[in-house]
């Protein structure tokens, strides 16, 4: 065996060792803490807002004023412009004459303390999750039932790693909404219900990260319960005494 091939074994082990560690480190200490500070932010005023008119923001498009349409025509307005413009629907808008139209601040930075809490559990979960992975031995008959609460224990951690991932989905896709209704005001800027519509959006948006918030906080609960309860069978999984029955 090379030289260069006992140090990156060394380096694996010491990187094993290590993440045991954190992991451990993890669970007995900072998941507790975590969870304190999850509950104190859910009773901050941004998070237990109750008046809805709070999350609202006026928008920087203004109604213009009504254009007389002169048709020369006996034809219906309606009718003439279905026959001759099948390709114009709605106003036409070059820029927006008060200038851009900002996100919803409230949210923004509601946002903003939001995806700092989805990316540290998403951080969290990997770890656990490889550190059980490293805990599960090598596959033998018998004496397997400590093996198969690994098992439980890991698919709950993956569970926990991809829901926190479309946290980070729904936040872009919030956005993504807001900006196609936003674009739809400027071009309808006379109908009140694309308006409301954003609003109403504004409104859902704002519940779903105070349950985001919620759903981080129970799944912390959820991580440290199920490992604190089995951390011996974990840790070890196969009794290295046999029990003789005779």
């Amino acid at each position: 065996m090379s030289l260069r091939t006992i140090r990156s074994s060394s380096t694996v082990e010491e990187y094993k060792d290590s993440l045991k560690t954190k992991a451990e480190h993890l669970i007995l200490k900072e998941f507790p803490e975590k969870i304190v500070r999850l509950n104190e932010l859910l009773e901050t005023s941004q998070f237990k807002e109750k008046d809805s008119s709070k999350v609202h923001q006026e928008l920087n498009i203004p109604v213009p004023e009504p254009v007389s349409l002169q048709n020369c025509n006996n034809e219906p307005v309606s009718k003439k412009r279905k026959q001759d413009h099948e390709d114009i629907d709605g106003t036409k808008v070059f820029s927006i004459i008060s200038g851009t139209v900002p996100c919803n601040k409230y949210l923004t930075d509601v946002i903003k303390i939001v995806k700092p809490y989805i990316k540290e559990l998403i951080e969290d979960a990997n770890i656990l999750k490889m550190w059980v992975s490293f805990m599960i031995p090598k596959i033998e008959d018998g004496n397997n039932f400590g093996v198969s609460v690994q098992e439980e224990t890991l698919e709950e951690i993956q569970s926990v790693e991809s829901e926190a991932a479309t946290y980070f989905d729904q936040i872009s896709r919030y956005h993504a909404t807001r900006a196609k209704l936003v674009s739809k005001v400027a071009k309808y800027p006379h109908i009140d219900d694309y308006r409301t519509a954003i609003q109403e959006l504004d409104e859902r948006s704002h519940l779903s990260l105070w349950l985001i918030i919620i759903e981080i906080r129970n799944r912390y609960c959820t991580l440290h319960d199920i490992v604190i309860k089995n951390l011996e069978k974990i840790k070890r999984p196969r009794s290295s005494n046999a029990v003789s029955l005779y």
